[in-house]
């Protein structure tokens, strides 16, 4: 019985090319939007996980909760670092330290974000051109990302003199760095100036030479995952706050992008409507056209069922079609949105809006045929409700 039903849709399609291309074209339009829409609800936290696990640490303990890198400072974090290493769940553990620069000697002012690490461990920059500095560099080795060594025109081998800004009101001296490499920064703003250098240079830098603190520890498991090494973290130092890749990606889509989401289904739940409902009146227009037609053929014995399958079927056409087309076009147009929203000041230079991901073809499959659904009740309910007899009374007597 399908495939008679889905038989007769397509010829009541062809015979009609130009309601149908309309309908294609306006199913296609409506479901671009709408699998934009889709991409757009996760893009975020689908790419905020791909950064952090780019970044090689899965787990990361900080002072509070109020914020990614924020809050009092980890202190003394020597010890701290020391202890966490000795966990068997921890591989690897990195302390980084956050404060503002000048570049001193330039007439235009540079402010710069200088991190302090420690880099005897692993780091979570890629280096690009030049060397990793070594912690007994003298002068200090400098890794800049790509934005600073443009503007500064400096390279792996320059020289950069940098003046800490580490909220005293009196600078201490400039000191001199050697640029030992250019890196690519993980969440680093598409315009930010950003640079790292030993922990201890940061320090000489703020005029703290033994100052023992950090903003933030990054950590790498072990086997046994980064649950294990956050739950081993929390009972050795239950007075920070620890959390892993996956639980701070929950976090964010709970709290911090949570507009985003609501945004996404208002949006989707708008477009959905003007698909369904231009489906329905395209479909109610074609059945009121076509009632003496519909009558005549129930009179000859096609059952109430075939026809309402028929109109159902035609509507699974309509929208099956236009959804079809509309997830290249939709991903076309995602890919426009994405660099305008991406050039957005203070927005990371590889994060991303809309991402293309199997699941949100699927819940696009999934909404159109629903929609399809919805738009053929109304129009299948004229087809189920039709008095024959007097609809070929009519026909006749016109």
């Amino acid at each position: 019985m399908i495939g008679r039903a889905f038989r007769f849709a397509w010829l009541r399609v062809r015979r009609e090319p130009g309601r149908t291309a309309l309908g294609v074209l306006g199913v296609t339009a409506i479901g671009a939007l709408l699998f934009d829409m889709l991409l757009l609800s996760n893009g975020l936290l689908v790419s905020f996980r791909e950064r952090l696990d780019r970044s090689g640490f899965d787990v990361r303990v900080m002072g509070s909760d109020n914020a990614v890198i924020a809050g009092p400072a980890i202190e003394p974090a020597s010890a701290l670092v020391a202890a966490i290493r000795r966990l068997p769940a921890v591989s690897a553990v990195q302390r980084v330290s956050l404060e503002a620069a000048d570049v001193d000697g330039h007439a235009l002012p540079r402010r710069v974000t200088v991190a302090g690490v420690d880099l005897a461990a692993p780091v979570p920059w890629t280096i690009l051109r030049g060397e990793m500095p070594a912690a007994g560099d003298t002068p200090s080795g400098l890794v800049v990302n790509r934005n600073l060594a443009q503007q500064l025109g400096v390279d792996a081998g320059s020289s950069i003199s940098l003046r800490g800004r580490c909220g005293s009101e009196s600078a201490p001296l400039p000191l001199a760095l050697r640029v030992a490499a250019v890196a690519d920064f993980p969440n680093d703003a598409s315009d930010a100036l950003t640079a790292a250098t030993s922990d201890r240079a940061l320090a000489t830098m703020c005029g703290a030479a033994d100052a023992d603190r950090a903003d933030m520890l990054l950590v790498r498991s072990a086997a046994g995952g980064a649950d294990a090494a956050a739950a081993a973290i929390r009972e050795a130092a239950p007075s920070l706050y620890v959390v892993t890749n996956a639980q701070l990606v929950e976090r964010f889509g709970r709290i911090e992008f949570s507009y985003f989401r609501q945004l996404s289904g208002v949006l989707t739940t708008v477009t959905l409507f003007f698909g369904l409902l231009l489906v329905a009146v395209l479909l109610t227009v074609s059945v009121n056209q076509q009632l003496g037609e519909i009558a005549a053929l129930r009179a000859l014995g096609l059952t109430r069922a075939r026809v309402m399958a028929g109109v159902f079927c035609e509507s699974l056409l309509l929208i099956g079609i236009g959804g079809a087309a509309a997830v290249p076009i939709g991903a076309l147009l995602s890919m426009w949105l994405d660099a305008i929203l991406r050039s957005l000041p203070g927005i990371p230079a590889d994060a991303h809006f809309f991402v293309f991901t199997g699941h949100a073809v699927v819940v696009h499959a999934a909404l159109m045929m629903a929609g399809a659904a919805a738009a053929a009740l109304y129009p299948m309910r004229l087809v189920a409700s039709l008095p024959v007899a007097a609809t070929l009374r009519q026909e006749i007597g016109t």
